[in-house]
């Protein structure tokens, strides 16, 4: 007969893993008890970040999106499984946004300061990469994912910051599953995606950034249970030109920095991916057809609009609810984790 233990349980504890990543941060906050092997976990989050960057950065000469972009047109580029993933996903938002998340904006980035080749403006560069093409994104890049490769169909040059950071969200909420981690939350620079809920039954807490410019505040408190959140916004990462304030999303169909009413925008989905790109796509689509396009995608969105009178939200799906029902107040929501991208 096997001998029984009076030992107890041991208990969970709350335990928070980060690192450098893509120059943000990374961070995990786990429940686990003694037997979860916290310095192989962290060993095997930060090489899924790491790979993320690795093969995905536009800052990085060596990565696979670089090696992309730099082959001849029409030529096959061999690439990674995970960087085909996104990229199949991000052409597949592009299609769905009518060219609102547009993969193929690197030049426009670049040319607006925001990019790895200059950190102002060139006015120059910024008329070459607005000429209107007859290219579309859909278009531009052709995916062979069963032979494992890709090409593209025109010079334009990929921008993969949309949606690979909420992927590396994805890929670190991965990890933590095959470490047996049934309550977790990871977050890379305002993408985040829960694993379950806490320990104690409750759903995690995670505060909405008010989006202020200069300042960092919180606007209310999301509770995520097995969901991801993306927020995008003109409020962190910009340029201001005169009197202009220049936020670094770009709209490929102007040719421009988005300019619009809308302060920030939020989207609950299942996975980070889909949360960050269509965070990025209703943001450049603002307020009149980014709404029409999220009420028909059927997707849960939250946005703060300016207006006269000051921010006003307006939400769908779940945050169709009353603000009081879906966003808390951020005093009733402690040890909160931060929801909110620069922009």
């Amino acid at each position: 007969m096997p001998k029984m233990s009076s030992e107890p349980a041991a208990p969970c504890k709350r335990t928070t893993l980060h690192g450098p990543t893509m120059g943000t941060r990374w961070s995990v906050s786990v429940y686990a008890d003694s037997t979860l092997d916290l310095v192989a976990l962290r060993q095997d989050l930060a090489a899924a970040v790491e790979q993320v960057d690795a093969q995905m950065s536009p800052w990085k000469p060596d990565s696979d999106l670089v090696r992309l972009n730099r082959a001849p047109v029409d030529a096959w580029v061999d690439l990674p499984a995970e960087m085909l993933e996104v990229l199949d996903g991000a052409l597949n938002v592009y299609r769905l946004s009518a060219g609102a998340f547009d993969p193929c904006v690197g030049a426009l980035v670049d040319a607006w300061g925001f990019g790895a080749v200059r950190d102002a403006p060139d006015a120059q560069a910024i008329r070459a990469a607005s000429q209107p093409t007859p290219h579309t994104a859909n278009g531009c890049l052709e995916l062979d994912r069963p032979a494992g490769r890709a090409r593209r169909r025109a010079p334009l040059q990929l921008d993969l910051c949309g949606i690979a950071k909420g992927y590396a969200v994805d890929r670190m909420a991965a990890v933590l599953q095959q470490h047996g981690v049934r309550h977790g939350l990871a977050a890379l620079d305002g993408e985040l995606r829960a694993v379950g809920g806490q320990a104690s039954g409750v759903p995690w807490a995670v505060a909405l950034e008010h989006p202020g410019a200069g300042r960092r505040a919180v606007h209310g408190v999301i509770e995520l249970e097995d969901l991801a959140v993306a927020t995008s916004g003109d409020y962190r990462r910009y340029l201001q030109v005169g009197d202009a304030r220049l936020a670094h999303t770009m709209d490929a169909r102007r040719g421009a920095p988005v300019n619009n009413a809308v302060a920030s925008v939020t989207v609950l989905a299942s996975a980070c991916m889909q949360a960050d790109a269509w965070a990025t796509a209703l943001l450049v689509a603002g307020p009149d057809e980014g709404l029409a396009m999220a009420q028909r995608m059927g997707l849960d969105v939250l946005f703060l609009l300016h207006r006269a009178e000051g921010l006003v939200e307006v939400g769908l799906g779940r945050f169709g609810r009353s603000a009081d029902q879906q966003i808390g107040q951020a005093m009733q929501a402690p040890r909160t984790e931060a929801a909110g991208k620069p922009g």
